[in-house]
């Protein structure tokens, strides 16, 4: 009894009430999928900041830069792991290598040096203040960082090697990426909205460069600030055997008149160093310089022994 003009008007009201149910129910889905997603990044952001400075907490008055730990234990809130009753003091401009196994607390002890932890128990002391006592951010003023895996803003190279020193100067800037051997391939950047060199941008963690361009962004950064107290993680890691030649010197030079610590498991990067401390399980159990570690033929001997072209063999490698 239908005429043509309903059965019509009918198809074409179904085929639109279908897609329209499809899209509710993807939006439905995809609406709830984002609810997760952001529930999840809640619990990462929305976290309570619980390392604060103390109420009046003065800035750090650094004059020599001397280092004193005692007894400093940390675990991580773990039974064992971290670091066990160390006691260690670096003589003010002192250059420390530590060496020891994946897990032996190297780099526990620079975040602590950081604060990125409060230490369970034990202190650390810089010129004589407990840096639990003061400010987080004049602590950190004055300590410079390059760590294995060099991570970058997402904006341009400039921004970047700028943010170890925002009031330094462009000649400034430029002089400290000729000095960490980057200037080079800075110029020849490109990303893709156009822009080039210093203003070219780096992606995500810099993921838009090699590691051992990162690597070199990050030692710009460290040379532009030059703060007096200088922890390095790693620092060469990325580089190839030549642009490491090239600018040991560079890293050298930059140590001058620094309290220094360097982890590497190159032995023959921290070989020059006034001392020498190895950790094992979270303790101290040698300390001296290249060549009376090698007498002592301890850890230090073994892991030296055990080179081939300068690196650690892995546990269990013959």
């Amino acid at each position: 009894q239908a005429s043509v003009g309903v059965v019509a008007a009918a198809t074409a009201l179904t085929l639109r009430l279908n897609s329209m149910t499809a899209w509710i129910m993807w939006a439905l889905s995809s609406f709830f999928r984002q609810l997760g997603v952001v529930a999840e990044g809640m619990e990462t952001i929305a976290q309570p900041i619980r390392l604060t400075d103390a109420a009046s907490a003065p800035d750090l008055k650094l004059t020599e830069g001397r280092i004193e730990l005692k007894r400093l234990t940390h675990h991580y809130g773990r039974p064992s792991g971290g670091l066990q009753s160390v006691d260690l003091v670096v003589r003010p401009g002192e250059k420390i290598g530590l060496v020891g196994r994946s897990g032996a607390g190297k780099s526990t002890l620079l975040k602590l040096l950081l604060r990125f932890y409060d230490a369970e128990s034990g202190e650390i002391r810089i010129d004589g203040q407990n840096i639990a006592r003061v400010t987080q951010d004049s602590l950190r003023r004055n300590i410079g960082m390059v760590q294995q895996d060099s991570s970058l803003l997402h904006r341009s190279v400039r921004d970047n090697i700028l943010y170890g020193r925002p009031d330094a100067t462009e000649a400034e800037m430029r002089d400290a990426a000729r000095q960490a051997h980057a200037d080079a391939f800075i110029h020849d950047l490109v990303d893709p909205e156009g822009r080039r060199g210093y203003d070219a941008h780096v992606g995500e963690r810099g993921v838009k460069l090699s590691g051992g361009q990162r690597q070199r962004i990050t030692l710009a950064r460290v040379i532009l600030k030059d703060a007096p107290i200088l922890l390095l993680d790693e620092a060469t890691s990325a580089l190839d055997s030549e642009v490491e030649a090239a600018i040991q010197e560079t890293l050298y030079g930059m140590m001058e008149g620094k309290t220094v610590i360097a982890i590497a498991h190159r032995l023959s990067t921290i070989a020059h160093m006034d001392r020498i401390v190895v950790l094992d399980e979270g303790r101290i159990v040698e300390d001296g310089t290249h060549e009376a570690l090698l007498e002592n033929r301890g850890l230090y001997a073994e892991f030296w022994n055990r080179q081939s072209g300068g690196f650690l063999k892995p546990e269990g490698d013959t």
